[in-house]
């Protein structure tokens, strides 16, 4: 799909562009708010500071995409693939990333107070500094992850997550809430 056609029927009202091929597209800028993205390829497409809160983005390949200062709050994501993607301060606040792919996905300082990581796949992701406040990160792989000063303040976790590298950054258990036995 061109991206000056999606804009256009944006801005006329449609929201469903379920599937779209927008692979290399820029979206820098736009605003694509509640906008329904579903199973679209956007690899490789660059939607820094763009505004997709609300946005349905579930099942899409965001591979490599540019996401840095995007906004996402209250977003479904689940299950979508963002392995190598740049989300350097992005808002993924209440956001449903469940399942989602985010190996070696760059979220320096992203805000993800609330958002719902259970089943996600974070190994060698760098959360350096993000705000994981209420997180859920129940069945995450966090292996080989860079949590070098993240707020996990509230996070749901359990003891299968705290493995490996993440032992090293100085987990304390009265910043965490423990869903489960050891």
């Amino acid at each position: 799909m061109d991206t000056n056609k999606l804009l256009s029927q944006y801005a006329a009202g449609e929201r469903n562009f379920n599937g779209a091929n927008l692979h290399q597209a820029n979206l820098s800028d736009v605003d694509l708010r509640g906008v329904n993205l579903g199973g679209a390829d956007l690899s490789g497409a660059d939607l820094s500071r763009a505004d997709l809160s609300g946005a349905d983005l579930s099942r899409s390949n965001l591979t490599d995409a540019d996401l840095n200062g995007a906004n996402l709050k209250d977003a479904n994501l689940s299950e979508v693939n963002f392995i190598g993607a740049d989300l350097i301060k992005v808002n993924l606040e209440g956001t449903n990333l469940s399942r989602a792919d985010l190996r070696s996905a760059n979220l320096v300082q992203a805000n993800l107070i609330g958002a719902n990581l259970s089943e996600a796949e974070l190994s060698g992701a760098d959360l350096s500094g993000a705000n994981l406040q209420r997180a859920n990160l129940i069945g995450s792989n966090l292996n080989e992850a860079e949590f070098n000063g993240t707020n996990i303040n509230g996070a749901t976790i359990t003891e299968q997550e705290i493995t490996g590298s993440m032992m090293h950054v100085g987990l304390s258990h009265k910043w965490v809430t423990w869903a489960g036995g050891c």
